[in-house]
């Protein structure tokens, strides 16, 4: 749904991370409460590995992205940064506070590794905002987002009861808007209509997301980031940082899928579309 180039390119970049940690978590997630992940994933999405996890690491120099112009940005873009920035730093707070009180050591190391690529996610988010919003700017835009996200589930929603929460939590969120335009009319100086769309966006919807994450496997798994770039080589200061981050030692990423192996028989994955797009990563039966 993301209009801007170079904001698409930074979501797609992030998404094939973290569909690397569902594969991980997924493993996890067996090997500890003999459970499988498909009664959750449903039928959205696959589980296999992504870009590697000990690969997410780098400089944080390298985690910076350019931020999008307050001026000509379009509305939808402003929404799209703050609800992934949101959702980043929810999962980086989950894991840095919930992933130590596991009793498997691999898990507790785990939870550390990926809490410490969600804070390099977070950084790699939140830089795509224009610094240059006001105070006043930003809330105005964070109540137009919780608007916008809450009418997006109200209208989707399939459930009468959950439709009704939906929908009490926009009436007040429509409220906490209201107030924000007033303070950004009086302390901006500005008419909330130059920032905020004049109608919501389409509503944002869960679909599933298989052929679209196996094309950038296919196409964008060895990338890594240099300055506010891409690049397609492991570059001197990406490798500094693995060194820094790992000592030559195995990361827990992988020594989950190792560990699992042996105590289940075989690796997790959910593969329903096919082989893995990369031949080397392959199911190994």
């Amino acid at each position: 749904m993301e209009p801007d180039p170079y904001l698409q390119q930074a979501y797609q970049f992030g998404v094939l991370e973290d569909f690397d940690h569902l594969y991980r978590y997924a493993n996890l997630y067996e090997m500890i409460e003999r459970r499988k992940a498909e009664k959750i994933v449903d039928a959205l999405t696959e589980v296999m590995p992504g870009r590697a996890t000990y690969l997410h690491h780098r400089n944080p120099i390298d985690n910076v992205r350019e931020p999008y112009d307050r001026s000509s940005a379009a509305p939808i873009s402003k929404l799209h940064a703050l609800t992934i920035m949101a959702a980043e730093q929810q999962t980086m707070n989950f894991y840095m506070n919930v992933g130590p009180m596991y009793m498997e050591p691999i898990a507790r190391q785990l939870y550390q590794e990926i809490g410490l690529v969600e804070e390099e996610h977070v950084t790699h988010y939140e830089s795509l905002v224009d610094p240059g919003e006001s105070w006043w700017e930003m809330l105005l835009n964070h109540e137009y987002n919780e608007c916008y996200l809450y009418h997006s589930f109200m209208e989707t929603e399939s459930d009468p009861k959950v439709k009704s929460v939906w929908e009490l939590h926009l009436n007040m969120e429509l409220e906490h808007l209201r107030l924000a335009a007033e303070l950004f009319k009086r302390h901006d100086g500005r008419d909330p209509e130059q920032v905020c769309a004049p109608e919501l966006p389409a509503p944002v919807t869960f679909e599933p997301n298989k052929a679209y994450v196996r094309e950038l496997i296919a196409t964008q798994i060895d990338y890594t980031t240099l300055g506010t770039g891409y690049v397609q080589e492991a570059h001197e200061r990406f490798e500094k940082m693995q060194e820094a981050i790992m000592g030559g030692e195995k990361a827990p990423s992988e020594r989950v899928i190792a560990d699992n192996r042996a105590k289940s028989g075989q690796e997790y994955r959910l593969q329903t579309e096919g082989e893995h797009p990369v031949r080397s990563l392959a199911y190994n039966r």
